[in-house]
């Protein structure tokens, strides 16, 4: 069981990075739009989609499937874990921060500009640099 809920969890963390890389692009462009335009309104279904049908489930199941695996295989006593589980905690701070941008850009109350987005769109790349080295090379 344990290999199918790894398996289930690295595809989870797979959608998970998509959306959370995804997302702050949507808002570099929806940045550009007009407010009321055709064009900020498609942007906004197209983020309230992309949070509620992939990144918000996603992220739920890698917690899931995540906590069932350090708890089946005893990684919560190892140096390496405490540093990974350090990073998905400040991931899941990005995630948040990002759907409050996703409510903010839907209520037309975005003060952010271009290269806010452009910049956050690079904090879940390195966030996933870290975890993944951790998990695989496990350095202490």
């Amino acid at each position: 069981m344990y290999e199918w809920i790894k398996a289930l969890h690295v595809i989870a963390v797979i959608s998970w990075m998509a959306g959370m890389l995804y997302l702050p692009r949507l808002f570099v462009y929806h940045c550009e739009a007009e407010i009321g335009s055709k064009q900020s309104e498609t942007f906004k279904v197209m983020e309230r989609r992309l949070l509620k049908a992939i990144i918000n489930p996603a992220m739920i199941v890698t917690w899931l499937a995540g906590l069932y695996l350090v708890w089946a295989g005893h990684w919560y006593t190892a140096g390496w874990f405490h540093a990974k589980f350090l990073l998905v905690l400040i991931m899941s701070g990005v995630h948040g921060f990002l759907s409050r941008c996703v409510k903010d850009f839907a209520a037309d109350r975005n003060k952010r500009p271009q290269r806010s987005y452009r910049i956050i769109n690079e904090v879940p790349t390195v966030l996933m640099i870290g975890i993944v080295i951790l998990v695989i090379v496990k350095p202490f």
